[in-house]
């Protein structure tokens, strides 16, 4: 489900029947023991001010505040933020802060390479988090992350609430006046949508028409919708139409192919999922029956072709969907194989948070006279407060992250590292502390991805630990905070992690852990 409708969707969901999903997946679904919820109590003001208030005491007039950050806001929040906290933050300290009153206990945990980690935890005191962690062990000093040079500055920006709201869009259409069949426009009422958003209204007429299009516009503003709707349409009135849809991620893709089960549900028309990390024997068995939606990422729809399973001189219809991301994570030959399998003539779409130069090279020979909608916002959204943490070091690092998700406003936390097995272990360790975590990574099958965020989005657990592949494109609602717990590799991937909060209209908070002075 797009954040963009989301408000409009009636309480409790809708039940989900079918059993398509079930059979390309092999079979997901929530389980595992969890620990019940800690009790929440509300708590009044600031959530900076709520930290300083806990790690400080009740006396919260820091000695080095306040401090300057600079002439370099993050990007999009000129207006409207202040530069506080200069080189310490206001979560850092020298001998104060958070962790500081609880000395750590036992051996270092991570200094030692694997072995450390697969010896267990004894003696029931919980290790400290010294040098390595995440890091995997020796070689850790050729293992740097670019990120580290990034000016920790523009990971603060802290909103100031104004008088003057931003005014709503005011759509010039409505999902019920829109020229489609009556069972597609059921299925957009069942599941609660009434007023396109920005780029679903100033999308889906132009598709109607047949015309190529380049949508341009922030995660969570409903694209999704925006090019299924025209092309179920499409295909309802023309039963040879067939249609692709190539995405990077297994996360995006099943969303979407989710998104298709609920608009197409009753017309007739199936989709398959084809992605890695399930069985591509039971995905070519679904191929072969009468399905008219491919749904894929481009490394299985490749392997797929060259079986000589897929066919795609039968798809007249494709969708490129986060087109930036798939230029980042190197699938441009991918993508150049599977264009030049398909007919010459066909309705392409293109979808992209950002219109960089790359992404405009490869839609250039794609598309014939293409329409281009744009309704880009500001790199990092106004509603998500955002802050550094200033640590000496990981296990300072570590223990500040424990009193951070011990506070009851800290109800559903994205918690991002860099690698896989740092991840991992982060997981691991936290679930030891008694914290209800999951983790997501390349390592993991696609069923256990899966199964984590469902979890996660169903709030069966409260941290959900994880690399970027879950940074761009998945509507996870209701994200509270989003932590870096590791400085992201470049920017725009900072940008893409903290807009997993703040989604819809809400608040939400960004956090991001700089190790050294």
């Amino acid at each position: 489900m797009e954040e963009g409708n989301k408000s409009a969707r009636p309480a409790g969901g809708r039940p989900y029947h079918g059993t398509r999903r079930a059979v390309v997946l092999g079979g997901i679904g929530g389980g595992g023991r969890y620990e019940p919820p800690r009790k929440r109590t509300k708590g009044g003001g600031n959530f900076a001010a709520r930290l300083d208030r806990l790690a400080f005491g009740e006396h919260t007039q820091d000695a080095t505040a306040p401090h300057h950050f600079g002439a370099k806001p993050a990007h999009g929040a000129a207006g409207v933020t202040h530069s506080h906290s200069g080189g310490a933050s206001r979560y850092s300290g020298g001998g104060r802060g958070f962790g500081t009153s609880r000395p750590s206990q036992g051996r270092s945990f991570g200094g030692g390479g694997q072995s450390s980690f697969r010896g267990g935890f004894s003696g029931g005191a919980r290790p400290s988090f010294g040098r390595g962690f995440g890091s995997g062990g020796r070689g850790a000093r050729n293992n740097r992350n670019p990120g580290e040079d990034i000016d920790v500055t523009r990971f603060v920006n802290r909103s100031v609430a104004t008088t003057v709201e931003e005014k709503p869009y005011l759509p010039t259409h409505q999902f019920a006046d829109l020229a489609i069949d009556a069972r597609l426009k059921h299925n957009i009422m069942q599941k609660g949508y009434q007023i396109p958003t920005a780029i679903q209204d100033q999308c889906i007429p132009h598709i109607l028409k047949g015309h190529d299009m380049i949508g341009i516009a922030n995660t969570g503003e409903g694209k999704t919708a925006a090019f299924l709707v025209p092309l179920i349409n499409k295909m309802l009135h023309h039963p040879a139409e067939k249609v692709l849809v190539v995405v990077p991620t297994r996360e995006l893709a099943l969303q979407i192919d989710e998104e298709f089960m609920g608009f197409s549900r009753g017309v007739g028309i199936y989709s398959v999922l084809l992605v890695g990390g399930v069985s591509i024997n039971t995905q070519i068995e679904r191929l072969r029956r009468k399905v008219r939606v491919v749904v894929g990422t481009p490394g299985r729809l490749k392997d797929l072709i060259e079986r000589r399973e897929l066919d795609l001189s039968e798809f007249h219809n494709l969708v490129l969907d986060e087109a930036d991301r798939m230029l980042d994570m190197g699938f441009i030959h991918d993508i150049k194989y599977l264009i030049a399998r398909l007919p010459k003539e066909r309705h392409t779409l293109l979808f992209s948070a950002t219109f960089s130069r790359e992404v405009e090279d490869l839609a250039r020979p794609l598309l014939l006279n293409p329409l281009r909608v744009s309704v880009k916002k500001q790199d990092t959204a106004k509603n998500v407060e955002q802050d550094i943490i200033r640590v000496r070091d990981k296990t300072e690092k570590f223990d500040k992250l424990c009193m951070l998700l011990k506070q009851p406003n800290f109800g559903k936390v994205l918690l991002f590292g860099r690698t896989k097995h740092g991840v991992e272990k982060l997981s691991r360790v936290l679930t030891q502390e008694g914290f209800r975590a999951a983790s997501i990574h390349g390592n993991k099958s696609q069923p256990q991805r899966q199964r984590a965020l469902k979890d996660f989005k169903e709030d069966r657990v409260q941290i959900l630990v994880a690399t970027d592949v879950a940074a761009r494109g998945l509507d996870i609602p209701n994200v509270t905070h989003v932590i870096n717990y590791e400085v992201p590799s470049s920017f725009d991937d900072y940008v893409h992690r903290i807009g997993r909060t703040g989604r819809a209209g809400k608040r939400g908070s960004a956090l991001t852990f700089v190790e050294g002075n």
